[in-house]
Formats: structure tokens, C-alpha cells, sequence
């Protein structure tokens, strides 16, 4: 074989090694992202029934109910325009409470139920994650501006 060929040859080898090595690394390291929604967009469909992620807002009032006899908890997550409900089976945070700010880890089944492996509660009391203080404001203007159309003039 010519020198010139080899040296093309081992070129070309090296390439396809880098590809490959590559393609892996990407493949892996999208098996192991992890994704951010609020539950907004939880109900707009973009999270996919089994796909693990983590979801943050605020534990709705009176929703918090706990199965007797068990660890397992059933509440309701919300960024105020859309709510999520959630089960969660395990101790809970101590700062977990109605009102309080949280972040959930885990998967939605086919129905629209959050299970949740793990539950977040940040010690600041003002927690929150930005997306969600975000979705949270947008919801208050909104109300705010339909209740100043609601006004009789």
C-alpha cells in the first residue's frame, strides 16, 4: 500500500473513532439530563408520561392529604394558573407546608398524576424557583387586569 493511502487510512480511522466517541457521549449524557417544568407547562403537555424530571411551585391550600397507615402523601402543585397533583411516598421536608414554595423529583403517569421520588424545601421561607416566580407573577397581573375589566364604570 502506497504511504500516502496509510497515512488517508489512519486519518479516516481516527475520524470515525471521534464520531463514534462522540455520538456515545451525546447519547449519554441526554439519558441522564434532567428537566425543569412548572406545572403550567406540565399541563400544556410538554413533559412526557414516564420521563423523569423536576417540577417546582407552590403547595396549593388545603390539598395536602395523608393516606392512614402509610407514609404516602397526596397534595396538589401549582404556579397559580395550573395545578399538578402529586403522590409522594416518604418522609417529607420539615419546612413542607400549604403556601410554601417546593420542588418535586420524579415522573407523570398516563393520567395526569405526578409521582414524585423526591420532595425539596429550601430553609430561605422566600424560596422559590425563578421560573415559577415568574409563571406566579404573570398570574397575579393577569387576575389583577381582569379584575379592573370586571369593574362596572
Amino acid at each position: 500500500m502506497i504511504p500516502r493511502y496509510k497515512r488517508l487510512a489512519a486519518a479516516l480511522m481516527v475520524l470515525i473513532g471521534v464520531g463514534v466517541a462522540v455520538t456515545l457521549g451525546l447519547k449519554a449524557f441526554n439519558k441522564n439530563l434532567l428537566y425543569y417544568y412548572t406545572p403550567s407547562q406540565v399541563a400544556a403537555g410538554q413533559a412526557q408520561p414516564g420521563q423523569m424530571f423536576r417540577m417546582g411551585g407552590l403547595v396549593a391550600t388545603g390539598s395536602v392529604q395523608r393516606t392512614p397507615g402509610s407514609m404516602t402523601v397526596h397534595f396538589v402543585l401549582t404556579d397559580m394558573q395550573h395545578s399538578v397533583p402529586i403522590t409522594y411516598t416518604g418522609i417529607l421536608p420539615d419546612l413542607f407546608r400549604e403556601g410554601q414554595g417546593i420542588v418535586v423529583h420524579g415522573a407523570l403517569t398516563g393520567g395526569g398524576q405526578f409521582t414524585a421520588d423526591e420532595v425539596l424545601a429550601k430553609h430561605d421561607e422566600k424560596y422559590m424557583p425563578p421560573e415559577v416566580a415568574a409563571a406566579i407573577k404573570k398570574a397575579k397581573e393577569q387576575q389583577a387586569a381582569a379584575a379592573v375589566s370586571a369593574t362596572p364604570r
